[in-house]
């Protein structure tokens, strides 16, 4: 006893389950893979920033790069483009949102892509990320680091409690937003924002350096 077919496309697979055809193109086109086995990795997973459609300036300087082959610019620009491709940030984890802090550095998010990278000293930084909640005892450290800090300096307020006490607000320890210690540029809001918020408010505060000298707001 057999078993006849009239398929001559051979498959691969256990019997007829999870079987797929391999063959001419046309067969393969009939029973399409899922896509889903492939580019599947941790970057292209998470839903990316486009700077062609996020961001005009990229979209102005690839227009004329490719038209003339060469760009003209001024130097404030270039200076600022300097300070935007090395924004190296001061870890100032308080608390819990320090977590979604390392994990916006770990390589799933790749911020040293967009030129930011973590620093274990004042001196080196030009970024600080006040993640988590900012206590009355905690603030001389705060402001005494930000003061070793070279100028530019910038500082981003991570989560609930840094922007604004939080769950804490009506505690008599906590201090009711880093900004009564820190001038602050870019608040992220959240009770703990996601990495991809901390992300999201570091890639607009590239958009406010890139600002500077202008009338852009």
């Amino acid at each position: 006893m057999g078993v006849t077919t009239t398929n001559t496309t051979p498959l691969i697979g256990v019997g007829n389950q999870g079987a797929s055809p391999v063959g001419p193109a046309s067969s393969r086109l009939a029973t399409p893979m899922s896509t889903t086995m492939f580019n599947t990795g941790a970057r292209s997973s998470v839903e990316g920033y486009d700077p062609a459609i996020h961001d005009k300036f990229f979209e102005s300087v690839n227009a004329e790069l490719g038209e003339r082959g060469f760009i003209t610019t001024s130097l404030d620009d270039v200076i600022n483009w300097a300070r935007t491709g090395s924004l190296m940030w001061m870890t100032f984890g308080l608390a819990c949102c320090a977590v979604e802090m390392m994990q916006a550095s770990m390589p799933r998010f790749d911020m040293e892509r967009f030129g930011m990278a973590p620093r274990a000293s004042p001196r080196q930084s030009d970024l600080m990320i006040v993640a988590g909640t900012l206590t009355n005892k905690m603030a001389p450290a705060l402001r005494k680091v930000y003061d070793q800090m070279p100028d530019p300096r910038y500082v981003l307020s991570m989560g609930s409690c840094a922007n604004g006490g939080g769950y804490y607000h009506y505690s008599y320890s906590v201090v009711r937003g880093c900004d009564r210690v820190v001038p602050v540029d870019v608040y992220v809001p959240g009770c703990p924002p996601t990495a991809e918020a901390l992300l999201y408010g570091l890639l607009q505060l590239q958009k406010k350096i890139r600002r500077t000298g202008t009338i852009d707001r």
